[in-house]
């Protein structure tokens, strides 16, 4: 949710108002530090990365599995990445702008490069996960790993 931002007079977000340069310094420096720290955690892009845009998706599950449908028009098989770790489904790729004649008078649809993430309750069997793209729609389906079920355990004497 976005709050409004009020301007008092004499703040910090004044027009005209400098940072003292030691102040900036160490503002950049906790940024490039936080920056290392996303990167690393790799659960977030890194904030010098660019990434446009994110598809519209829905993240269904069912007894067996989970079913990620992505739309992605216009979009060849080639120029989309899905990768599954233990925890997360990570959908990425690029899509070029076309050359066009004319003038453009509006631009509705995006381009360039685009990423769709999500985190995953339990455990999936990423060797078993298929993904499809039909009619524009990318359907990734990922398994659940199931449980240990508990078994009788014989005692060797």
């Amino acid at each position: 949710m976005n709050l409004p931002i009020r301007h008092r007079p004499g703040s910090l977000l004044e027009p005209g108002f400098h940072w003292p340069e030691p102040m900036a310094a160490e503002f950049e420096e906790l940024f490039d530090r936080m920056s290392r720290f996303l990167q690393s955690a790799s659960l977030t892009p890194s904030l010098t990365e660019t990434v446009s845009w994110a598809p519209p998706a829905d993240l269904h599950e069912t007894d067996e599995a989970y079913l990620v449908e992505c739309e992605l028009p216009g979009i060849r098989r080639e120029d989309v990445d899905v990768t599954v770790g233990e925890h997360e489904v990570s959908i990425s790729g690029e899509l070029k702008e076309r050359e066009r004649e004319g003038v453009a008078r509006r631009r509705g649809r995006p381009t360039g490069k685009f990423e769709y993430r999500a985190l995953l309750p339990v455990d999936v069997r990423s060797e078993e996960v298929t993904a499809s793209l039909t009619d524009g729609v990318l359907t990734v389906t990922i398994p659940k790993a199931q449980p240990a079920k508990p078994r009788h355990i014989e005692i060797q004497g």
